[in-house]
This record gives C-alpha cells, sequence and structure tokens, in this order.
C-alpha cells in the first residue's frame, strides 16, 4: 500500500512529533489490521469476549484476535458492545482526566454520527448526568439514532442541529465533545478509497471548516467547561495549529493529559502551549488518530429562558399502567411526545423544555410505547432500554432463530405464553414479539432488519 501514499502526502509528514517515516510506510505496507469493540457496561459488565485482549487505555474496550462477520452477531444488535477503532476508544482518558465524571454533568458530542463515541461518553458518566448527541448532517441522524438506542442509556438526548443553532446554549455545557470532519489521513490503511481524496487543499478546506465550528459551538461552554477536539487526520494544520488557534482566539487553558509509556502515544506540544496526542499504527495497536483538551477561561453562568414549552406529563392512570414495563423504584419522568411516551431520568426533567428552546430533538431519552384504547403497544427502544422490567416475559432463543428474527421473518418456539413477550439471545433482549394462537408476530424495526443471508 506504501506505493499508493502519494509522495506529496508524505512529504506533509515530514517534522511531525513522532513520525517515523520507514516505519509508517512498512505499516501501510502490511496487511495487518486490528479489530477492536467495546463492551456495553450496562449490559455485559466490563468483561470481554473469550480470547480478547484488553485496549489498555480503555475500561471496556478489547481487541479481537480474528474479525468475525459482525453482522451476524445477535450481541452486536442487542447493544452489548460497540465495534469501534481502539485509537478513538481513548476519549474515555481525555474525559476522566478533565472532568468530574463522579457528579452529573451537561455533556454535548457535536458531530455524533454514527455514535462511537457516544456510547462511549454514556458509559462513562454519572447516573443523572445529560448527554445530547448532535449531528449536523440530516442524513447520518438515523444511524446515530439506531446505536444510541440500542445501547440502551436513559439519559441521553439526540439532535439535528447546526452548531450555530447550539450557541443559543450560552454557557450551558460542562463538557463539549468535537470529533471534527477532517481529511481522514489517518484511516487511510482501514480505507484506502480515501487516499484518493486527499490534497493539500483538502486539508486547508477542513481547517478552516474546523476553525467555523469551534467559533459557534464556544459560546455554548460554561466558564472552567472542556472542549475535547479530535480528528483522525496527522496534518498539523488540523490538529496542533486549531488547538493553538483556539487557545489564543477564545482565551482557554491547555490540558495536559497524563501517558503509561507502554501506550506509546506521542504528546505533541503547540505553540501557545497546547497539549496534543498522537497515534501511530506502527507504534501501537490502532489507527491514525489526534486528541487534545482545553479549558475555557472565560463565560458565564447558564441563564435558562425566561418562557420554554413545558412537555405533558403522563397521567396518573397512565402511570400506573406503565410502572409494569420499567424497573421498580427508578425516579423518571414520563412523558408525552406525539402519540408515544417517553422517559427520561426526573433530575432531567427541566433540561428538556431548555433544550427543546434551541435545538431539533430527534428522540429524548427511552421511547416507551404508544398508548392504545385497547393496549399499550410497547417500543423497540424500551426492550433496548437498561429501564426495562427484569420480570417481563421473555423467550430465549437460538443463534439460527435470533437471526431469522433479526431478518424480521417468522420465529416460533415452545411456549405457553400469549400476548407480548421479549425475545432474547444469550440472556441479552433483542426486541418483542407478540404471541398469537397460531403465529407469532415479529416486531423488529423494519428499517433495521439484516437483509443479507451470508
Amino acid at each position: 500500500m506504501s506505493s499508493l501514499l502519494s509522495k506529496q502526502f508524505l512529504a506533509s509528514l515530514r517534522g511531525l512529533p513522532g513520525y517515523d517515516a520507514s516505519a509508517f510506510e512498512a505499516v501501510h505496507a502490511g496487511d495487518r489490521q486490528v479489530t477492536s469493540i467495546r463492551v456495553n457496561p450496562d449490559k455485559t459488565g466490563d468483561s470481554g469476549p473469550a480470547g480478547a485482549t484488553r485496549v489498555p487505555w480503555s475500561s471496556w474496550g478489547y481487541y479481537l484476535a480474528v474479525r468475525p462477520y459482525f453482522t451476524f452477531d445477535p450481541l452486536l444488535h442487542a447493544g452489548a458492545y460497540y465495534v469501534q477503532e481502539a485509537s478513538s476508544m481513548f476519549l474515555e482518558q481525555a474525559l476522566r482526566q478533565t472532568a468530574d465524571v463522579t457528579r452529573p454533568l451537561r455533556v454535548l458530542d457535536l458531530c455524533a454520527a454514527p455514535g462511537g463515541k457516544s456510547t462511549l461518553l454514556q458509559a462513562a458518566l454519572a447516573a443523572g448526568s445529560l448527554l445530547v448527541s448532535n449531528e449536523v448532517i440530516r442524513s447520518r441522524v438515523p444511524v446515530l439514532e439506531e446505536n444510541m438506542i440500542k445501547w440502551g442509556g436513559v439519559n441521553s438526548v439526540v439532535t439535528n442541529n447546526d452548531p450555530r443553532d447550539l450557541s443559543r446554549l450560552e454557557n450551558y455545557f460542562d463538557v463539549i465533545v468535537v470529533d471534527a470532519p477532517c481529511s481522514g489521513s489517518g484511516l487511510f490503511r482501514r480505507d484506502p478509497e480515501t487516499m484518493k481524496e486527499w490534497s493539500p487543499a483538502q486539508v486547508q478546506l477542513c481547517s478552516g471548516r474546523q476553525q467555523r465550528i469551534l467559533s459557534d459551538i464556544w459560546p455554548a461552554l460554561r466558564q472552567d467547561g472542556v472542549l475535547i477536539y479530535s480528528t483522525c487526520s496527522y496534518s498539523r494544520e488540523e490538529n496542533e495549529d486549531i488547538l493553538d488557534w483556539t487557545a489564543e482566539e477564545f482565551d482557554a487553558t491547555p490540558c495536559r493529559l497524563l501517558l503509561s509509556p507502554e501506550w506509546n502515544i506521542v504528546e505533541s506540544e503547540g505553540i501557545q502551549k497546547t497539549w496534543g496526542y498522537r497515534f501511530y499504527p506502527d507504534r501501537l495497536n490502532g489507527e491514525g488518530f489526534f486528541i487534545g483538551a482545553l479549558r475555557k477561561n472565560g463565560g458565564g453562568t447558564f441563564s435558562p429562558p425566561r418562557r420554554t414549552a413545558q412537555p405533558e406529563r403522563a397521567g396518573k392512570k397512565e402511570l400506573e399502567s406503565l410502572h409494569k414495563w420499567v424497573k421498580p423504584e427508578t425516579a423518571l419522568f414520563f412523558f408525552h411526545h406525539g402519540d408515544q411516551i417517553h422517559v427520561l431520568p426526573e433530575p432531567l426533567a427541566a433540561e428538556l423544555p431548555i433544550l427543546q428552546s434551541a435545538c431539533y430533538l430527534k428522540t429524548a431519552g427511552v421511547v416507551l410505547g404508544t398508548p392504545s384504547a385497547k393496549e399499550f403497544i410497547p417500543d423497540h427502544g424500551l426492550a433496548m432500554s437498561t429501564v426495562i422490567h427484569p420480570d417481563l416475559p421473555a423467550i430465549g432463543l437460538t443463534h439460527e432463530q435470533a437471526l431469522n428474527y433479526l431478518r424480521k421473518e417468522e420465529v416460533r418456539t415452545e411456549t405457553e405464553h400469549r400476548g407480548w413477550s421479549l425475545v432474547r439471545y444469550a440472556g441479552h433482549n433483542l426486541g418483542w414479539v407478540k404471541v398469537l394462537p397460531s403465529r407469532w408476530n415479529n416486531y423488529y424495526p423494519k428499517q433495521w432488519r439484516i437483509l443479507k443471508r451470508t
């Protein structure tokens, strides 16, 4: 592959901190691929699959010896784990070392699709925290929403807004994560086709876009709040230069992170004494990545808008019928959105109208389902969630049956139960069926079904 790396691209890397030309070209010429996953601690604990080894900077990350065909693993669809590049899991370290994750925080993942960093944040944040997962590009919102639903967290909100819209929430967020659109050179090994798109002009275009994004979102960060900035690019213009520009332009203090020497992550220092962290595939088991953090000096406290539209709370009779669907003794806020009932942690009830005053909310919390005159129709989000009642009827499926269910095909096994039931694989919920005397109705979301056979 090294012959595919243009001379112009290789020349742009000369002098970068930690860059070793011969080792870099050799690893790009080889065919070694790294496969890593991050398990969902709310569904599986922190243990990984048999034979896996830990990603050293991650609490829940594991390297797999062999890359499986993930599409045909029901546990992926159950939200038991997320397939994520190992280098980007370092976000956990950046968050833990710069913010107090033992207390509730308001966190924004600005460029969130497809959801890797948002699911990581959701796992790392304390109970009572608010996670806003925003995606600017509308066509990418559905995959973000799907992955957040499968992950099962109850404290997240998915939005589709331009950074400028979110700036109306002045001094609101404790942490803002910007995994910025970039030239993508760090992923050349994984996706060689992207090499054709790289050029110095593209790097400059991305650099300008990154500055605009940070300019737009900066007002939404509170005083002493933390900006975590990352790219999958090697270019200094998109990395150290952006941190320098932000620190100088907006009066921010650089955050230096602690590294273990065994990680082989390269620390770099910018002109403004900013600290960046570079990941090279010839030095560690991961792809190219850059991350750094800044703390906001100016700003003030958040002032809620005077008038906000309050969501309609579920009525007393509705609550009585809903409690059998959710964990007992859980402090939850039940509210209507259209014809559906959603749920958020009760402490976040006051945050919802604030967000609605500035954002387009795609979804908020967990969708429990839709009340009707005859019965309550549970939503797939409830089946995936971590607040579902543990004593609801459930039917275990074999691997083949689980795949048939995920293809939205007919599934049947022996059961005396009639009515709504969860279906499970290896103890993990996959979704709902309705068991009738002569058939089972499969309620797996049509838009998520597996289309492939082999």
